[in-house]
């Protein structure tokens, strides 16, 4: 019989995952990280997806550039974010950031099926001194 599953990760602050999504592109772009070779998608063995490894708040991060093939096929692994990331207490959580390419977020950075908050989050800020797609 299979154990019931623990709880789910807490949603983690939209400001902690958007910061971590900053420094993952901005240090990207720079060429500051370690790269790569993945496995899918890759067939030279290139070693060409930057990685980020850091530490927030309690939580341990791995950030990469989406390597799907809807990635690919969209023209989007520059720009699509994969966020891992896990406490000291074993939960861990997956999110995705990209810029909104259509309707009132156009332009702005959002974690993927957290599109109401990060509208509200923009709101709040009155659109000063928030993340946008060229960092």
């Amino acid at each position: 019989m299979t154990p019931p599953p623990g709880p789910p990760a807490p949603e983690l602050p939209l400001e902690l995952l958007l910061a971590v999504d900053r420094e993952y592109r901005e240090l990207a772009a720079r060429g500051e990280l370690p790269r790569i070779a993945p496995r899918r998608s890759n067939p030279s063995g290139e070693a060409w997806l930057p990685v980020l490894h850091t530490e927030r708040g309690g939580w341990h991060f791995s950030a990469m550039f989406s390597n799907t093939a809807l990635a690919h096929r969209l023209g989007r692994t520059d720009d699509w974010v994969v966020v891992y990331c896990y406490d000291d207490h074993h939960q861990e959580g997956q999110y995705t950031l990209v810029t909104e390419t259509r309707g009132p977020l156009l332009g702005k950075r959002v974690v993927r099926g957290r599109e109401t908050e990060c509208r509200d989050y923009y709101l709040g800020k009155g659109g000063n001194g928030v993340p946008e797609a060229g960092g």
